[in-house]
C-alpha cells in the first residue's frame, strides 16, 4: 500500500532484459512507487510473460514500447500488448493522425472484448534525449518545443490519452491540450541525482509543480543501494516543492 500522497505519480524505469532482476527491483520498491516501467529491452526478451511477473507482484505496468509502423500493424500491436493488462502503453505520435486512430480502436476494441481496463494510450513526442541539433538532423526545423507541441496537438486530436514530453514543455502543452490530457514526464532527476545522458531533465517536484500526471524516473531509484530508500526521497522531495507553491 502506499502511503506518500506522491508516490503513486513515480513510475520506476526497469531497464533490464534480466526477468530476475526485474522482479527484485520491482518488489523492492512496491509500495513506493505508483507502479513500474519496462521498455523493448525487457519486452524483447520476456513479452507478456516477463510483463505478468510484474503485475502480479500489484504493481501497474507502464509498457513503454514506442509503437510505429503502418497502422494495421500498430492497431495489430496494440492489441496484443493491451491483453498483458498494463496500465499504459506508448506509440509515436509522429506515425500520424491514421495510425493513431487505428491504435485507439484497437485498444478500446480489445477492452470491450476482454472485459479488462483499457489501458492509456501515450503519445512519444520528442524523446528527452534528443535537442534542437538531434532534430536538424532529421530535417525537423522547429524547435524541441516547437515540435513537441505540433505532436501532443495531434495526438490529442486522433484520440490519444496523453503524451510522454519533457519537464520543459509541460506549461506550453497544459496551454494548447488543456487541464484533463495526460502528462507523462520521463528525464526527471532528484537534486541528488547525476543527469548522465538525458539533455532535457528536471527536479521531480519542479516536475509535479508544472502539471505532470507521471513521473518516469529510471537510474536515480533502479541503480541506488536501497531503491525503495530512493522513491521515498523522491516522494518526499515533491512533497517538500508542493508545500512551497
Amino acid at each position: 500500500m502506499i502511503d506518500n500522497n506522491h508516490a503513486w505519480r513515480i513510475f520506476c524505469a526497469i531497464d533490464t532484459d534480466d526477468c530476475d532482476r526485474a522482479k527484485s527491483l520491482a518488489l523492492a520498491v512496491s509500495g513506493q512507487v505508483g507502479g513500474v516501467k519496462v521498455g523493448l529491452e525487457f519486452f524483447s526478451a520476456h513479452g507478456p510473460y516477463g510483463v505478468s511477473l510484474l503485475t502480479d507482484i500489484g504493481l501497474p505496468v507502464f509498457l513503454d514500447l514506442k509503437l510505429f509502423d503502418i497502422p494495421n500493424t500498430v492497431a495489430g500491436a496494440v492489441a496484443a500488448a493491451a491483453a498483458c493488462q498494463p496500465a499504459m502503453i506508448t506509440l509515436h505520435a509522429s506515425g500520424g493522425g491514421a495510425m493513431m486512430r487505428a491504435a485507439v480502436e484497437a485498444n478500446k476494441k480489445a477492452a470491450d472484448q476482454s472485459g479488462n481496463t483499457r489501458p492509456l494510450l501515450l503519445g512519444v513526442t520528442v524523446l528527452t534525449s534528443f535537442g534542437r541539433d538531434d532534430l536538424r538532423e532529421m530535417g525537423v526545423e522547429e524547435t524541441v518545443a516547437e515540435q513537441v507541441s505540433r505532436l501532443a496537438v495531434l495526438a490529442q486530436a486522433n484520440g490519444l490519452d496523453g503524451v510522454v514530453c519533457s519537464a520543459h514543455e509541460i506549461a506550453e502543452l497544459r496551454s494548447v491540450c488543456g487541464g484533463e490530457f495526460k502528462l507523462v514526464v520521463p528525464g526527471i532527476r532528484p537534486k541528488w541525482a547525476e543527469p548522465d545522458d538525458q539533455k532535457r531533465f528536471l527536479a521531480p517536484g519542479e516536475a509535479v509543480a508544472r502539471g505532470a500526471d507521471y513521473l518516469v524516473v529510471g537510474r536515480p531509484i533502479s541503480r541506488a543501494d536501497d531503491p525503495a530508500a530512493a522513491a521515498r526521497l523522491i516522494s518526499e522531495e515533491i512533497s517538500e516543492t508542493m508545500g512551497s507553491v
